[in-house]
């Protein structure tokens, strides 16, 4: 990537998310109980190939695979998400998720330039619906791309968004994720966003008789995050936002309680570290 179109530095970065050696695998399960992403040594590799046979071109050599993989994810977990971005590229199909999830965190906290921020939502999108061809049984195929589509949704108003049918292939993608992964915490996060989304922004009636937005299924889906996922600051911090949007002033309570215990996470990597100042940014406003 040429250096005008560097991306900007993770402003917070900490030894404590560095995972070399071991400690990468070790750490696995506490830093992807949101995403549900395997761990990428080769015997994942072989079971992602296996359940996906559309990637076997993309395959190569699984052992230097992995541990390129491995890598990427350690720059991702660190802050470096260009360079996690580029690795996964690289890598190929196998390298999908590490290079969408390093465009998706990085686009929404710290790109500034909203056109910037947007082409990176709608690269991830058109790399997911291509990924989804070779690997329709990747969970993270069809999580990423509804992330993907839901910020750039909210970066150019989700009533365009949803008038474009956006919010179709949003909902369907996070009905995929989760049926092929009932346990993806995120994706029950991103679901839940969605019904409050809509509701907030065409109302229950209409929201429920055109995109099936419930106020009762988008609390059932943040909850469930919650419970999947207990030390996630953004589950708080995206149900909080949810409470609002659905109902109003009368959740500023519950809302405001969400928000301190997410300031009180203690994050385990770069992503986890963003949310947390995040919440402390809300509770100082």
């Amino acid at each position: 990537m040429a250096k005008k179109d560097s991306w900007k530095k993770f402003p917070h970065a900490d030894a404590a998310y560095q995972y070399a050696g071991a400690a990468l695998k070790k750490n696995w399960p506490r830093l992807h109980a949101g995403d549900g992403e395997a761990y990428p040594d080769e015997a994942g590799l072989k079971a992602l190939v296996k359940a996906n046979p559309g990637l076997d071109d993309a395959s190569g050599n699984l052992k230097a695979a992995a541990e390129a993989l491995q890598e990427a994810w350690r720059h991702y977990h660190a802050g470096e998400f260009q360079k996690a971005h580029e690795a996964g590229l690289e890598i190929g199909l196998l390298g999908s998720t590490v290079a969408n999830k390093s465009a998706c965190i990085y686009g929404n906290y710290l790109e500034s330039a909203e056109a910037k921020k947007l082409a990176l939502f709608e690269e991830v999108a058109a790399r997911c619906e291509a990924l989804q061809q070779a690997a329709p049984k990747w969970a993270n195929a069809w999580y990423f791309h509804a992330y993907a589509l839901g910020r750039y949704s909210q970066g150019i108003s989700v009533v365009k968004a949803l008038a474009q049918g956006l919010g179709g292939k949003i909902k369907d993608s996070l009905g995929k994720a989760i049926k092929l992964d009932a346990k993806h915490a995120d994706a029950h996060i991103a679901f839940g966003t969605y019904h409050a989304e809509i509701i907030d922004k065409v109302g229950s009636l209409l929201g429920g008789a055109t995109y099936g937005a419930s106020k009762d299924e988008g609390v059932k889906h943040f909850k469930q995050a919650l419970k999947l996922n207990p030390d996630s600051a953004i589950a708080r911090i995206e149900y909080a936002n949810g409470l609002v949007m659905m109902y109003g002033k009368s959740k500023l309570g519950e809302a405001g309680t969400l928000y301190e215990e997410a300031a009180q996470c203690t994050p385990l990597d770069a992503m986890e570290r963003l949310d947390v100042e995040l919440a402390k940014s809300e509770l100082e406003d």
